[in-house]
């Protein structure tokens, strides 16, 4: 009992570190992105006619760190992965090391391609159609602040959720997850997902819908490549007891 105590404390001795290490990164990141930040907002309002007025020198603080908060959470995605690695690693046999740690570059990839697809199509669309609405019945004003959290409602959420699929492929190679469980789940799975989207996003249908779409089509993403590597792990197994013999 007293190994088992000293085993667990061990361990969350260990967890804590790997979080600071998190934490100090995030820290550092952060401080950087705010260092770079003024440029990188006048790229994002590069295509807007006007200026985006503030209603208090705050509101300019509040902008830049959140600007600053998505690029600092963007480069310590690759740190955090690395300490989870490196924290489950001693419990994986050499092979699930090497399979496992070839993810946290990926992870960090899709993260991008999720913000990209949130910023590129889905941003514009929503706030070209919302513009569109207010022609000749409102004068619209953006504020820095409702602009921002309007983008980042928008792009964030997807970087995070296009980590799905990888995140599936990951917990079928340990054999945490399996194509049938996942078919099994998919209408819980559909109303968790058709949840998420309409609080992440802006209250019109047609947001809801630009985002519930490409969830449900990660999903079943995520259900083809857990069956790719269910299969290979099957035949694995089934030739495992053969090279033995």
């Amino acid at each position: 009992m007293d190994d088992r105590k000293i085993q667990l404390v061990g361990h969350l001795e260990e967890l804590r570190n790997r979080l600071i290490i998190t934490a100090v990164a995030f820290l550092i990141f952060l401080i950087g992105g705010f260092i770079f930040v003024k440029p990188i907002y006048a790229w994002l309002i590069r295509d807007l006619d006007t200026k985006l007025a503030v209603l208090g020198p705050s509101d300019i603080l509040w902008v830049y760190l959140m600007i600053s908060a998505v690029i600092a959470l963007a480069a310590t995605i690759p740190v955090a992965a690395f300490q989870v690695w490196r924290f489950v690693a001693p419990a994986l046999n050499k092979e699930e090391r090497k399979v496992t740690l070839r993810f946290i570059p990926a992870l960090f990839l899709l993260f991008l391609v999720g913000l990209t697809f949130g910023y590129m199509l889905l941003f514009p669309f929503v706030l070209g159609f919302l513009t569109t609405l207010s022609e000749g019945q409102f004068e619209m004003m953006f504020t820095a602040d409702k602009y921002f959290r309007f983008m980042l409602s928008l792009t964030v959420p997807f970087g995070l959720l296009f980590e799905m699929p990888l995140v599936v492929l990951f917990l079928t190679r340990l054999g945490i997850l399996n194509p049938v469980r996942l078919k099994k789940a998919r209408k819980a799975a559909y109303f968790a997902l058709i949840v998420v989207s309409v609080l992440i996003t802006p209250p019109d249908i047609i947001s809801d819908i630009l985002v519930i779409v490409p969830l449900l089509v990660l999903y079943e993403i995520s259900i083809s490549l857990s069956n790719v590597v269910y299969k290979k792990r099957l035949k694995q197994s089934e030739t495992a007891p053969q090279s033995v013999a």
